[in-house]
C-alpha cells in the first residue's frame, strides 16, 4: 500500500497570504517525512483550495486566469506537486466558462464543475456546462489530456484527498490522505476459500494501515496546530496486476471484469472498507478508472467492461467514472446525458459521485490509445450511448432529487 497523496486544504485567499501557504506546506512536509520514516511510500503532495469563484467572484476571464497560475506558482515554490482551485458553482453560472482557459494557461492546476445544488437539486444549466468544458479541454492537449484536469462533480463535500474533487469548505487549514490501496484488496482474496476469509482479512489491513496512518498523522497537526481531516481509503489501483481492482475482482472469482458477478465483488469489497474502523475523508469507496489500471484497462480494450457497467458500479461502491476514453468526435450534448445519469445517481442514492471524461480528438470506438503516461495503462476509445437530450429534460431547471425513503 501506498500513500497517493498527502493534501493539504486552505483557504488562502486573493491574493494570497502567505503565512496560511506556509503552515500548510510546513505540515504537509512534515507529515511526508514522518510517513516515509515509517515505511509509506508518498507518491504526491497537493494543495486544495476554496473554490475559485469564491476566491475571485465575478471577476473576468483575465483576473480569474491570472490567479490560477499565481497560485499554481505559490504552490509549486512549496513544492506541492498539484493544487486543486476547486469546483465552478452552480450558484455562479459564469464561473464554468472560465475553465478551458484556466486549464490551457497552466499545467499543474486541478478543476471541477459541481452539477448539484447545496439544498439537493440537480442543475441542468451546470450539467450542459461541465459537458461543454469537456468538449473543449479535449483539444488543449494532444490525446485529449487536459480533461485529466478536470471533473463533473455530483453531491461532493470538501475534503476529499482525491484530486480533482479536492477543495475545501473554508476555516482553518487541514490536511488528509489519500491511499493507493488496491494491493490490500489482491493480496486479502488471493487465496481465500471464501468471501467471509478475504472480507476480513481486507477489513483488519485497512484497519491496520489505518490506524498506524492516524496516530502518526495526528501528532503531525498538534506540532502544526493544522487539523488532521482523516483518510480516504479508496482502494486506488495502479497499472500492474499486483495493484489492480481488476484482479481483485477476478481473484474473487469473476471470469472477466464486466461480467455479471461483478456488481457483487464491488459492493464486497466496498463493505469491507465500511467495516473497517479508521478517521474517514472523502469517498472511501472504489476508483475504477480504466486507464489507471491495468486489468480494467484490457477488459475495457476487449469490450467486456463498458462504461454503463462502471456506472452500475457506482451504485454500490464506486466514486463515478473515472479516466473514460472517448470518441474524439462525442458531442458536448451526449457528454450532458452521461453527466445527467452520474449527477441523478449521486443525488438518489446520497453519495458522492465524479465524471472525468476524455475525449481523444481524431480518435473513434474502438482504437488503442497511446497515452505516454506512468501512471496510465493503455486501452481502446470506449463507446458512448447516448444522443441529445430533448423535451422536459432539456430546460434549464433545478430538478429537486431526494433519497429514496424506505418504510
Amino acid at each position: 500500500m501506498k500513500i497517493r497523496s498527502i493534501t493539504a486544504f486552505v483557504n488562502p485567499g486573493w491574493p494570497p497570504e502567505e503565512a496560511v501557504l506556509d503552515q500548510a506546506a510546513e505540515a504537509v512536509n512534515e507529515a511526508r517525512g514522518v510517513l516515509e520514516a515509517a515505511g509509506y511510500e508518498v507518491q504526491t503532495t497537493r494543495l486544495a483550495t476554496s473554490p475559485f469563484p469564491q476566491l475571485l467572484a465575478g471577476e473576468g476571464e483575465a483576473a480569474v486566469v491570472e490567479m490560477a497560475q499565481g497560485l499554481e506558482a505559490e504552490a509549486t515554490r512549496r513544492n506541492f506537486g498539484y493544487i486543486s482551485l476547486g469546483p465552478a458553482l452552480p450558484e455562479q453560472p459564469a464561473s464554468y466558462a472560465h475553465i478551458p482557459a484556466m486549464l490551457a494557461a497552466t499545467q499543474n492546476a486541478f478543476f471541477g464543475g459541481g452539477m448539484t445544488t447545496a439544498d439537493g437539486a440537480l442543475s441542468t444549466q451546470a450539467v450542459r456546462a461541465c459537458a461543454a468544458i469537456i468538449q473543449a479541454a479535449a483539444d488543449l492537449e494532444p490525446n485529449g489530456f487536459a480533461n485529466l484536469r478536470f471533473a463533473a462533480l455530483a453531491n461532493v463535500p470538501a475534503g476529499s484527498p482525491f484530486f480533482p474533487a479536492a477543495y475545501h469548505a473554508g476555516g482553518s487549514p487541514r490536511f488528509a490522505l489519500a491511499t493507493q490501496a488496491a494491493d490490500l484488496a489482491v493480496e486479502a482474496f488471493t487465496g481465500a476459500a471464501s468471501v467471509d476469509e478475504g472480507s476480513t482479512r481486507l477489513t483488519a489491513a485497512i484497519q491496520e494501515h489505518g490506524a498506524r496512518l492516524a496516530e502518526l498523522m495526528d501528532a503531525v497537526a498538534r506540532q502544526h496546530n493544522v487539523a488532521f481531516g482523516g483518510i480516504d481509503f479508496s482502494l486506488a489501483p495502479f497499472p500492474a496486476e499486483a495493484e489492480s481492482l481488476g484482479t481483485a475482482f477476478e481473484r474473487m472469482g469473476v471470469p472477466q471484469v464486466g461480467l455479471h458477478g461483478s456488481l457483487a465483488a464491488a459492493a464486497i469489497l466496498t463493505q469491507a472498507i465500511d467495516r473497517a474502523d479508521f478517521p474517514r475523508a472523502g469517498f472511501n469507496g472504489l476508483l475504477l478508472p480504466p486507464l489507471e489500471d491495468a486489468t480494467l484497462a484490457q477488459r475495457a480494450a476487449e469490450g467486456t467492461l463498458t462504461i454503463n457497467d462502471l456506472l452500475i458500479y457506482s451504485a454500490v461502491c464506486g466514486t463515478g467514472l473515472d479516466t473514460i476514453p472517448l470518441p474524439g468526435d462525442t458531442r458536448a450534448e451526449q457528454l450532458a446525458a452521461l453527466l445527467l445519469d452520474v449527477a441523478a445517481l449521486a443525488l438518489r442514492l446520497d453519495k458522492p459521485l465524479t465524471a472525468r471524461l476524455m475525449p481523444i480528438p481524431g480518435a473513434n470506438a474502438g482504437d488503442e490509445t497511446q497515452f505516454d503516461f506512468d501512471f496510465f495503462a493503455n486501452s481502446r476509445v470506449m463507446e458512448i450511448k447516448a444522443g441529445a437530450l430533448s423535451g422536459p429534460l432539456y430546460a434549464d431547471q433545478s430538478i429537486p432529487l431526494k433519497p429514496r425513503i424506505r418504510e
